[in-house]
């Protein structure tokens, strides 16, 4: 049994359930050798939503989105841009 995943997906899923803005919401994806990149644009008052306290909830995406990826075989990160 195969299984794939789309990591891109699950990004922008994720950071639109979290924001007030989610129009606002858009996810680039950039490749970098091996590594693929994530990059969030967003609301300037939504940042820290999906940020969160400590940086607790964008470190809880990363390993979600990476757990997903790795399925696929593939080395992902997600940054947040404002």
């Amino acid at each position: 049994m195969s299984r794939t995943a789309d990591p891109e997906s699950l990004v922008r899923y994720l950071a639109t359930s979290l924001v007030d803005e989610p129009g606002s919401v858009e996810v680039v994806k950039k490749v970098s050798g091996d590594t693929v990149t994530f990059e969030i644009s967003l609301h300037p008052d939504d940042v820290g939503k999906v940020i969160g306290r400590q940086g607790r909830v964008i470190k809880a995406i990363r390993t979600v989105v990476r757990a997903a990826a790795s399925v696929n075989g593939e080395h992902v990160d997600v940054e947040v841009l404002g």
